[in-house]
């Protein structure tokens, strides 16, 4: 397990690299000017030299490169064009409320889809007009749901907070304002889930093991939550990873429906301002924890099934 364990970590550590070095090259074509985005177009030649030899844009790009890399290497992301703050700060500031907006919104889609794909194959009844709720759910974009909801439980149906969050020293409270944007989440996730779960669950359904368990007599509740399940889990925890990066982009938009001061709205004021070290440190962040998704489901394989492990 130990081995195991060494190979995706190391598996992890050189994605995140790659990542962050994507990242670096991207934004050097991104166009716009961070200098003129500060100073404006009236700016004279020599404020513009003294701004980029302070932000270190007069260096060659692989210069600025091996100086960003070994500031990742200290965990020093660099300053904010815009804020004036350090990256890390800032960041540490946006990133709980969008983790836990993720957090709620994987969670609510597992809830939602998994009772749902076992009623579905429980009650032939159920299938199809389940099946078909999760096609028109999974067909809809994600600001359009959330657009719905909004006007559904916040505006007509004055249950939740239509927008805004208090911070998190008021637990209740801020539980309240991301219920909403988390279910908008949830929802658009949640047919996915639910059709993996299903077809994972039709075809364990069909192995001889079930077959014999049905002929002991043994109920089928039982023979769906006892036999079934766990060999059906192991899509579904496959899945699980790569929601967790979809839900990460999904959150952007999400945040800038419901006003949510979270890393969504950060990137759009970062991508706005040409803020190349806040869009560098966002990227980043966001391709660690896709790639912390992922480890943790390779883990959790490991530990479900320990032939994994050796494989």
């Amino acid at each position: 397990m130990r081995g195991f364990l060494l190979r995706r970590l190391f598996l992890a550590l050189a994605t995140l690299w790659l990542a962050s070095s994507l990242v670096f090259a991207a934004l050097l074509l991104l166009p716009g000017d961070p200098v003129q985005a500060i100073l404006g177009l009236e700016a004279s030649p020599a404020a513009r030299e003294a701004l980029e030899r302070a932000l270190g844009l007069d260096k060659p790009p692989w210069e600025r490169y091996v100086d960003w890399l070994t500031r990742i290497l200290r965990f020093d992301l660099g300053e904010s064009i815009r804020y004036g703050k350090p990256v890390g700060e800032l960041l540490g500031e946006r990133l709980p409320l969008t983790l836990g907006l993720v957090l709620l919104g994987l969670g609510g889609a597992l809830l939602l889809a998994l009772p749902l794909a076992l009623l579905a194959l429980r009650f032939p009844l159920w299938d199809l007009a389940l099946s078909g709720l999760m096609a028109f759910l999974q067909s809809v974009p994600t600001f359009f749901l959330g657009v719905v909801l909004l006007y559904a439980l916040a505006v007509h149906l004055p249950l939740l907070p239509a927008s805004g969050f208090p911070g998190f020293g008021e637990p209740w409270e801020a539980l309240r304002h991301l219920l909403l944007p988390a279910l908008t989440l949830a929802l658009s996730r949640a047919a996915i889930l639910f059709r993996m779960a299903r077809g994972s669950l039709l075809e364990v359904m069909g192995q001889d093991y079930i077959r014999t368990a049905r002929a002991k007599g043994v109920p089928e509740a039982w023979v769906l939550v006892k036999h079934a399940l766990k060999p059906a889990s192991f899509p579904l925890i496959t899945l699980l990873g790569l929601e967790g990066g979809f839900l990460l982009t999904g959150a952007v938009v999400v945040e800038v429906v419901f006003a949510l001061p979270g890393m969504g709205s950060l990137a759009l004021t970062a991508l706005e301002a040409r803020d190349y070290p806040l869009l560098q440190g966002l990227v980043l962040v966001m391709a660690a924890l896709i790639v912390l998704f992922n480890l943790l489901v390779d883990l959790l394989y490991g530990l479900l099934d320990p032939r994994v492990a050796y494989a």
